[in-house]
């Protein structure tokens, strides 16, 4: 990236800010200087994680609709978005744009008067099948919502590519699908942003042998007991393996000998299907309050490592498609 300018980074329907650990990695020196988050838990998530030097420190604005736009600083290089699934999701009503959670308008007005040089959305993989349904857009009803908010992206000005990315191309047991959307603005210049022929640019790092395919090694998920907590995962333990009750009930181990500590207590843990930690620590939360809300934040949220390699698969696409266009 030009190095004469800071990396300016805002995030809308931020989450428990998976998107924006995901493009960290990629750029290092980026600095995210605006969070939009509506949903009580995941601000506090996000609170702790500021706390804890997880995210870099900024206002969180709690409501993406009242958001005060004209009083943004001009020049932000990457506005990045999660806006909510549930109007495409498979497991709800797939109300589309008439749901009153359908956000993307309000993301394209901060697209439209913010002007940033790149934009990176995140959306579950229903947006392709999903149509609209309203008549109160350019494009008539019955068009796919993903093509659909790629069209309005190119009325504001911007060149778009996407694709579907899983939580299992980076490691996890689990499927997780996504679909991202990485656009750059026309004539801001694609090659600021990463490595150029020459070289790399001083603002973007390389993968370090933690995520995607193509012979880097990935991370084994979920974490193993004793390990740091992912930042997605739910916590290991969800009951007091070691109360009066447990404690009572002595359950035999595959060689038939009783799973006892030496002072006669259980070990035993209960631990959840999607893993995790004891402690919970880079949460920043208690992991054993509050599960629902936990539930519905993992839900809901984005594995970074997704994240990164989703937005280096489609930076290198988008530089490719240039680098043709110009031979």
């Amino acid at each position: 990236m030009d190095t004469s300018k800071a990396i300016t980074h805002i995030s809308l329907c931020a989450g428990y800010g998976g998107i924006d650990i995901g493009l960290k990695r990629c750029m290092p020196t980026l600095r995210t200087i605006l969070v939009s988050e509506i949903e009580a838990y995941a601000v506090a998530n996000l609170v702790a994680k500021m706390e804890a030097g997880q995210l870099d420190p900024a206002p969180i604005w709690t409501d993406l609709k009242t958001l005060p736009l004209d009083s943004i600083p001009e020049n932000i290089s990457i506005l990045s978005g999660g806006f909510p699934c549930q109007p495409f999701s498979q497991a709800g009503k797939r109300e589309g744009d008439e749901d009153p959670r359908h956000l993307f308008p309000y993301i394209k007005n901060a697209i439209s008067t913010i002007r940033p040089e790149w934009v990176f959305l995140e959306n579950v993989e229903g947006i392709i099948s999903a149509k609209l349904k309203g008549d109160g857009w350019e494009d008539p009803a019955g068009t796919p919502v993903l093509l659909h908010v790629i069209r309005e992206l190119e009325r504001v000005g911007y060149h778009t590519t996407a694709g579907v990315f899983s939580a299992a191309e980076v490691g996890a047991t689990h499927q997780r699908k996504r679909v991202f959307i990485l656009a750059d603005r026309i004539g801001a210049g694609l090659e600021r942003l990463g490595p150029t022929q020459g070289g790399n640019s001083e603002g973007w790092q390389e993968p370090v042998g933690h995520i995607g395919t193509g012979g880097l090694p990935h991370r084994n998920w979920p974490a193993r007991p004793g390990e740091p907590q992912h930042e997605w995962e739910e916590p290991r333990v969800v009951a007091n393996a070691d109360s009066d009750r447990l404690q009572k009930c002595s359950v035999p181990d595959e060689q038939g000998a009783e799973n006892h500590k030496a002072d006669g207590q259980s070990k035993r843990q209960t631990e959840s299907e999607l893993g995790g930690t004891v402690d919970g620590t880079t949460s920043g939360l208690d992991p054993t309050a509050n599960r629902v809300d936990r539930l519905r934040l993992l839900g809901n949220g984005v594995v970074p490592d997704t994240a990164e390699v989703a937005f280096r698969t489609l930076y290198k696409e988008l530089m490719d498609e240039q680098q043709s266009n110009q031979s």
